[in-house]
């Protein structure tokens, strides 16, 4: 069984930062993406970014030069540092785990940017 738990959301004025963290836990293959993904009602969940195993990144054009993603390495322990938060940024946040033929989600962090 796996497990994927976020956490870190919360209410935060633009400008600002949040750090998301999230652990996945079970039987894991050792190679394997762990992701963050966003989604506002009424639309399909978007990427935001991803780390594999390997260290291999990747950035959808909405977080780059803002956003850090990164791992514990030989874990699958993953953060995001969102900076320079906007409101376009408020979502329901989610952390994917992905290997083999197997993927896994977390039940979400809610962010909101907002004076």
């Amino acid at each position: 069984q796996v497990q994927v738990v976020e956490s870190g959301g919360g209410l935060v004025q633009p400008g600002g930062s949040l750090r998301l963290s999230c652990v996945a836990s079970g039987n894991i293959f050792r190679i394997n993406v762990m992701g963050w993904y966003r989604q506002v009602p009424g639309k399909q969940r978007e990427l935001v970014a991803t780390i594999t195993s390997g260290m291999t990144i990747n950035y959808a054009d909405s977080a780059k030069g803002r956003f850090t993603i990164s791992r514990d390495s030989g874990k699958t322990t993953v953060y995001l540092q969102m900076n320079s938060l906007q409101p376009e940024d408020t979502a329901v946040y989610f952390c994917s785990l992905k290997f083999t033929r197997y993927e896994f989600w977390g039940q979400g962090t809610r962010v909101t940017v907002s004076s």
